[in-house]
């Protein structure tokens, strides 16, 4: 499983590089599907337009999944089977995040989800965070100065 401690080291991540710009950030998508087996989480939180979705297209791309991914903001989870491993996009934005958020996640079954045998990405996570597993992946992308560039920094956001 894919485990924040150690993907600087796998990817050769340098976490002490500033920005990263949007070819990097897809590179990383690439690699994570790549060290990815089933009952992987990643977590994604950050900045609205900071390249959530981007970084999910990027490891549905490394998966192999073949079919258009979108972010699934109204619907909470798209489901894609087509590649080496189920792929569960989650994006959590509009779930209002305490008691009635967590519910509506208990109602879709994340538990299936997050323990089954795919590799869920949860866009907004910091809004369930209570909800996501212990051994998550947590990745946080933030704007810079430089609309081109991101900061991507591992490790759990504030839970809202």
């Amino acid at each position: 499983m894919v485990q924040s401690d150690n993907i600087c080291t796998m990817f050769e991540f340098d976490l002490e590089k500033n920005e990263f710009d949007l070819a990097e950030v897809e590179a990383l998508g690439l690699r994570l599907a790549e060290a990815a087996v089933k009952g992987t989480v990643i977590a994604l939180s950050g900045d609205l337009g900071a390249g959530k979705t981007t970084l999910s297209k990027a490891i549905a791309k490394g998966l192999g999944i073949s079919e258009a991914v979108t972010s699934p903001t109204f619907t909470i989870i798209n489901e894609y089977s087509s590649g080496r491993l189920p792929f569960y996009h989650f994006d959590v934005y509009r779930l209002d995040g305490l008691s009635s958020g967590l519910d509506e996640m208990a109602e879709l079954g994340f538990d299936d989800y997050f323990y089954g045998n795919g590799l869920c990405v949860v866009e907004w996570a910091e809004l369930i965070g209570s909800s996501i597993p212990d051994d998550a992946v947590w990745i946080n992308l933030l704007h810079t100065d430089d609309p081109d560039k991101r900061k991507v920094v591992l490790g759990k956001a504030e839970v809202i």
